[in-house]
């Protein structure tokens, strides 16, 4: 199917490729990404699991941009989860390293050319006070930002966000009467947000792992065995492509 597309020698082929696969009028304007399989990736090729953590960095870097070229208006990633913390403290230690590193030379990339909005969600108070400072940094320098907002989701887990949606439910002493799912959404760290239209797991697994999980209700779901440092663009075009010809119907008859 993606043949052609590959062989293109110019961007012109590439964008004609592109619009006989999708159409750009029905591209989903949020897509949301459990980035899975960094660690058996670089396993898989007799590497430590960090490496895989650097490659899984060059492919995010690759697939914001390839959802700037295709007018995708947020991408919401899974970076790390509130179960994250039961990995090795190894590991743990050189993903925070990473992500500290990646939001400083990342943020230098950001420009008017490159106009990403960065928005973190999740836990961000239990973090270092070095990496809140660095998130409260890369929020406000793309604040004013009009192009893609990338979501970060960061010590972040959906159960722990209900929680604490509940808890400043009652903080605000809501009446039960005046609560339903329109109020309840707006107590979530993505009140903000649409809800994903799209869905996508890499690694092969079927399961949520504790993502967006009220977000999600309707959401597509698209998922590749592909190890997320695999990732390319024609994999993103694929799921936008399969998409399309889905009939979503929110749980009436049509």
């Amino acid at each position: 199917m993606f043949k052609k597309l590959k062989k293109t020698k110019t961007s012109r082929d590439a964008k004609i490729c592109v619009s006989a696969l999708i159409d750009p009028k029905k591209i989903p304007q949020h897509i949301a990404i459990i980035m899975d399989g960094n660690g058996r990736w670089a396993q898989k090729r007799g590497l430590p699991r960090n490496y895989g953590h650097k490659k899984g960095v060059d492919t995010l870097r690759r697939i914001i941009k390839a959802c700037q070229d295709l007018n995708v208006k947020y991408l919401s990633v899974y970076a790390f989860s509130t179960e994250n913390w039961r990995r090795q403290k190894k590991e743990v230690d050189f993903l925070m390293e990473l992500l500290q590193e990646s939001i400083k030379k990342e943020l230098a990339a950001l420009s008017a050319d490159n106009p990403v909005k960065v928005k973190f969600f999740g836990r961000i108070t239990e973090l270092t006070s070095s990496l809140q400072k660095m998130i409260s940094k890369a929020e406000e320098s793309t604040q004013a930002h009009s192009g893609l907002q990338l979501n970060i989701m960061l010590n972040y887990g959906s159960r722990a966000e209900i929680v604490d949606a509940c808890k400043k439910i009652l903080e605000d002493k809501i009446p039960s009467a005046q609560l339903n799912e329109e109020v309840f959404s707006r107590y979530l760290y993505t009140a903000e947000l649409p809800a994903p239209d799209l869905l996508i797991r890499t690694s092969g697994e079927f399961r949520l792992s504790n993502f967006l999980l009220w977000q999600i209700a309707y959401s597509e779901l698209w998922i590749t065995p592909k190890l997320w440092p695999d990732l390319q663009k024609n994999d993103l075009i694929e799921a936008i492509a399969d998409f399309q010809h889905r009939q979503r119907r929110f749980g009436a008859e049509r």
